[in-house]
């Protein structure tokens, strides 16, 4: 009996030393596609609520916060190449945010990055492999931070660490912002998100959306800060927009829809994402509330199977009065 002992705790001092360690494993460089964005930071001014109406309850307006809707914000637009003369569309209901930006394990991303502001920004990436040249929040000044005018190319890995987890669907949410200034620029609004697909799930070599979601939706949760902590000033907002004016959030029948929830903000941004009319799988739970945190990214699926116009909302009480609500659609299918 002793010796048996003694034999099989050699087996498993041999096996810690020669199995790979799961951080180990996912760290390794990227192979895949290089793909390639053009990116610019441009003021514009944004309207919360475009119009100037609640499109959820007319009859009661939009309170303080319908005072001023507009406001100078900096936003970051794609476009084709770069001469920077043909910006790329982007749906209705990504609001607010930025170039989604995609790509499979194992790709490398190449944004090129033009500021066309009058003040230093920059893009930092959560989640993906890269150098301190290329954090963009670099405090000794590197060519990471863009000056007014300038450009940089930021070069991103999406190695094993930045795809999904065993618990994740087949792809997964990352955000990425200008780090600077973080906070100013993060209220400016110059946020987007990255999409990474596990290796083999992507639809093709140039289409690295993932094979098993017929579409994906984006919503961030953030309170903007418009003016000094003043009520009339803090927009509860949903890609940007509030009390319904977000639009465009419409599925068929039938289709796997892929959500990607943000949240951003201080500590009073606690948001519970919550759907009327179906639940979402989260890391194998069943659920029609995702907690959100400042910072928090999280990707969860759904089967449209219920047709239907339906509320999206935070659940947070006052958040819910102050305009972080929207609507959402399932169209039946045809006969």
């Amino acid at each position: 009996m002793r010796i048996f002992l003694i034999m099989l705790a050699v087996l498993l001092v041999s096996a810690c030393q020669t199995a790979p360690s799961t951080a180990d494993s996912v760290a390794e460089p990227a192979v895949g596609q290089i793909r390639e964005y053009w990116i610019a930071a441009e003021p514009v001014v944004w309207d919360y609520a475009p119009g100037g109406r609640n499109l959820m309850r007319p009859e009661m307006g939009l309170g303080p916060w319908g005072e001023q809707t507009r406001y100078r914000k900096i936003r970051f637009f794609r476009y084709r190449d770069g001469s920077y003369s043909e910006k790329m569309p982007q749906p209705e209901w990504m609001g607010i945010l930025g170039p989604q930006l995609r790509g499979e394990v194992g790709d490398t991303l190449k944004v090129h990055f033009k500021n066309l502001a009058a003040k230093p920004l920059s893009m930092h990436p959560h989640g993906l492999r890269y150098d301190e040249d290329n954090d963009g929040a670099d405090l000794r000044g590197a060519g990471a931070i863009v000056q007014p005018g300038a450009s940089f190319t930021y070069t991103w890995e999406l190695d094993g660490s930045a795809g999904p987890g065993p618990a994740d669907p087949s792809s997964k949410v990352w955000l990425y912002h200008s780090h600077v200034n973080s906070v100013e620029e993060i209220y400016d609004g110059l946020m987007g998100t990255i999409i990474v697909t596990r290796k083999g799930m992507a639809r093709s070599a140039s289409d690295p959306r993932p094979v098993d979601a017929d579409r994906e939706f984006t919503t961030l949760f953030m309170i903007f800060d418009e003016e000094a902590g003043e009520e009339s000033g803090l927009m509860h907002a949903m890609n940007g927009y509030i009390f319904g004016n977000l639009k465009g959030l419409e599925a068929d029948s039938g289709e796997r829809i892929r959500w990607h929830l943000i949240g951003m903000g201080t500590e009073v941004d606690l948001h519970t994402a919550h759907w009327h009319g179906k639940t979402v799988l989260q890391g194998g739970h069943r659920t029609d509330v995702i907690n959100l945190l400042p910072a928090t990214m999280v990707s969860v699926d759904m089967q449209a199977d219920n047709p239907g116009t339906w509320l999206y909302h935070c659940h947070v009480t006052d958040h819910i009065l102050a305009g972080m609500i929207t609507r959402w659609t399932i169209n039946p299918q045809p006969r």
